[in-house]
């Protein structure tokens, strides 16, 4: 498989016009599919390679240009690619050593950002997101609302959630009601 391999559908097609709605204040965007694998290794080194960057320590992700990797535990990470299909990521980590789950299917990747986007967060979110304490590169596992998230900082007020795709509507739902306010 290639880059230009068809992707398959996401759980939040269909909400581009819901969340176009929204203040210049607040985006909210369906980010197109993305692979995703969960890797254990006792040699991190192996798998910067793959990354490359240096792997992330705790509450922190990092990435090159095509593979991003997101510290869940001691000697586990998130490795996430737009660009390339599941089983391309799974078989690149797996040449490492690593023992490997692809786990795409489990996730949705939303893109929150403007201006209120970490005033939106901090309605339903228990972690200090104020950018001294998640800055560009953070990375926590966290509820949003209801929903188990991983949340990316990318930016100052730039966001990267990864909902189980289970609870994408009700994340979506939740999102678009806590970014009322600031219409």
């Amino acid at each position: 498989m290639s880059e230009t391999t068809l992707r398959p559908a996401g759980a939040l097609d269909g909400w581009a016009g819901r969340f176009a709605e929204l203040p210049d204040s607040v985006t909210l965007l369906a980010e197109p599919f993305h692979a995703m694998v969960d890797v254990r290794t006792a040699d991190p080194a192996a798998l910067e390679g793959l990354v490359g960057a240096p792997l992330p320590g705790p509450n922190a992700w990092s990435g090159g240009e095509r593979v991003t990797a997101i510290w869940l535990g001691p000697d586990e990470w998130l490795l996430t690619s737009p660009f390339l299909a599941p089983v391309e990521l799974e078989a690149a980590a797996r040449a490492t050593g690593a023992t490997v789950v692809d786990v795409s299917a489990q996730r949705t990747t939303i893109r929150l950002r403007g201006a209120h986007a970490r005033d939106v967060l901090e309605t339903g979110c228990a972690i200090d997101l104020h950018p001294r304490s998640f800055g560009v590169g953070s990375a926590a596992v966290t509820l949003l609302g209801q929903a188990g998230i991983v949340l990316l900082g990318l930016g100052p007020s730039d966001y990267r959630i990864l909902a189980r795709s289970s609870f994408a509507a009700y994340l979506a739902e939740w999102l678009l009601d806590a970014a009322t306010e600031w219409r």
